[in-house]
Formats: structure tokens, C-alpha cells, sequence
């Protein structure tokens, strides 16, 4: 009676779900809680819909770790919160109190969340998808970094990208990441961090190679099978690369930034994640008194009340699903 292990990317959720109500929605005390309400909402529909046994909301406990400004400084540097050391991220001060109210929630609700030390949400999903050997694995994310960790080995893991909302996600595997992207079948999720390395990522501050864009990096990747083959080309005089490519890859500056790059891409695939209670998901919200309240006070009842109902049916799922 397994169902899939579900695993949510908690900020890009709580970002998209603030953004997409509006501040109206506010709880007894005044204060806005549109993203408690349209998180929760998320949470009942992802666990209406693919009926997970196990379930997970992964935590930034360090959205900007320091290897990864060490390497590439300008790693997310247009996030930072102004007047901040970089170690705060900027966000709206409606949000911030919500974040509270959401760890609440789950907690009530008896949904575990992880975090690891020094390391973002993604390491965590990296780690956790990497290292699980039971069950299908599907992360949820708006986060295209995230398309790294398909796969078929082991265990099959799938990513439902988010980043249009979650009414328009798409669930990529292998296959899909390499048809979307165009990157080699057979190495599609490695592949993928590889491109983004090459082209940048200006959500992230990383600034790619000069002159090299998604398609341009594409057609590299198909070519040469991987980055290590692309920058082996790039520097035998007998290879068959565009001698524009060629310097483009071999300048002093970008041979720099790719050997710091790939590191600052690659998620963590071996972090120390710590749960905040086990990732198996109730059949009712395990603290039922401390849920209600929380559903009363915050004014999301009828989030609650989807949220403690797909719980249920998750619990009675089908021997065959």
C-alpha cells in the first residue's frame, strides 16, 4: 500500500503561494496570512494527487551557503536583504511572520520538515532523492536547478516543476529534461547542471560564459556528451569545435569560472538532513486540539479542513496504487 515519497521545496511553495493571493486574507489578529492559506491549499492538492505515503517539506537553513559564495561571489547576491552582512535574504515583511505560522501548520498537522545545517532546501531535496531506495521519489519545486536529480536508478525520481503554478506544473524525468533541454538521454539530470553552468543562471547571479547561451550550450552538450568532453574539446587543436567556441571556453576567465562553477550548481548529494519528526504521513493531523486553533485563529479553515481530508485518503489509498 506504499504510495510515493513526496518531497516539497518549502520556500518556493510559501513565495509562489504569498505572491499568488492577495494580503486581504488575514487571520484574528490583522495580519495577512494568504501564504499559510495558499501553502496549505498547495500541500492538500500535492497530497490529493499523488497519494504519498511518505512526505517531507525541505528548509533553506542557510539560503546562501559559504563554499558557494567562496567559489562564485555573486551567488545570489540581488537577494540580499539591504544593509544586510549577505547572510539575509530579502524578503517581504508580510511573508517573513508567515513562515512561523506555516512551521505551526505542519507541525500540527503532524508533516514533517528538513533541514541541514549550513545547506539550502536543494541540498536537502538532493540528498534525500539521492540516497532514498524504497519509493518513487517526486520533488516539488519552481526551481529549475532542481532537474538535476531525475533519475531511474534505484529508485525512479521525478520533478514536478512548478514555476507557472501549480495548476499549469510539468513532471519531468530523464526523458523529459533531455527532450526540454537538450541534453544527453543517458546522463540527463548530471547534464543538466552541467548546462546551467554553462549558460548562467541570472536568478542565482551566475553569469555563465560570455557569448554562450541555452542553445549554443545545448548543442555542446549533445556533441560532446558532458561538460569534462566540451572543455577537452575546447582545448585539442585537432577537435572539430568553432575556433569562436573554442576561445570563448579557453580564456583565462571562463576556464576560472567553470572549475568554480560546477560545484556551486551540483547539489548536495550527502547532507546531514535532520527531520523534524518521521517523513511517514498521518491519517489525521497528529495534534488535532492545536490544529483546529491554528485553523480558527489564522482564518484558513477551509484549507485545513482539504488539508486534514487528503490526509485521510492518502491513509486508505488503493493496495494497488
Amino acid at each position: 500500500m506504499s504510495g510515493p515519497l513526496l518531497l516539497l521545496d518549502g520556500a518556493s511553495l510559501w513565495f509562489r503561494a504569498f505572491h499568488a493571493l492577495p494580503e486581504s486574507f488575514v487571520g484574528d489578529d490583522g495580519r495577512p496570512v494568504n501564504a499559510v492559506r495558499g501553502f496549505t491549499d498547495m500541500v492538500a492538492s500535492l497530497i490529493t494527487k499523488h497519494q504519498p505515503s511518505r512526505l517531507a517539506v525541505c528548509l533553506d537553513l542557510d539560503w546562501r551557503p559559504q563554499f558557494r559564495v567562496d567559489a562564485i561571489p555573486t551567488y545570489k547576491a540581488h537577494r540580499v536583504a539591504e544593509g544586510s552582512d549577505g547572510s539575509s535574504e530579502e524578503v517581504p515583511d508580510t511573508l517573513t511572520p508567515q513562515v512561523d505560522m506555516i512551521m505551526d501548520v505542519l507541525a500540527a498537522a503532524g508533516i514533517a520538515t528538513a533541514g541541514a545545517v549550513g545547506l539550502e532546501a536543494d541540498d536537502v531535496l538532493g540528498t534525500l532523492a539521492a540516497t532514498e531506495r524504497d519509493d518513487l521519489t517526486v520533488v516539488v519545486s519552481g526551481d529549475r536547478d532542481l532537474l538535476q536529480v531525475v533519475t531511474d536508478d534505484y529508485v525512479p525520481v521525478r520533478v514536478l516543476y512548478v514555476g507557472r503554478g501549480l495548476a499549469k506544473a510539468e513532471l519531468f524525468g530523464p526523458a523529459e529534461v533531455a527532450e526540454k533541454y537538450g541534453v544527453p538521454a543517458d546522463r540527463a539530470g548530471d547534464a543538466y547542471a552541467e548546462l546551467a553552468a554553462l549558460r548562467g543562471d541570472s536568478s542565482d547571479g551566475l553569469p555563465g560564459i560570455k557569448g554562450v547561451g541555452e542553445k549554443t550550450a545545448s548543442t555542446l552538450m549533445l556533441r560532446y556528451g558532458s561538460l569534462a568532453g566540451i572543455r577537452a574539446a575546447a582545448e585539442d587543436p585537432e577537435s572539430d569545435m568553432a575556433k569562436g567556441l573554442r576561445a570563448k571556453l579557453t580564456s583565462p576567465e571562463a576556464k576560472a569560472y567553470l572549475d568554480a562553477a560546477l560545484p556551486v550548481v551540483r547539489v548536495v548529494r550527502d547532507a546531514d538532513v535532520q527531520f523534524s519528526r518521521s517523513d511517514v504521513l498521518p491519517d489525521a493531523p497528529i495534534d488535532q486540539a492545536r490544529f483546529d486553533e491554528l485553523a480558527e485563529t489564522l482564518r484558513i479553515e477551509r484549507s485545513a479542513g482539504r488539508l486534514a481530508a487528503a490526509l485521510k485518503a492518502a491513509a486508505s489509498r488503493p493496495a494497488d496504487n
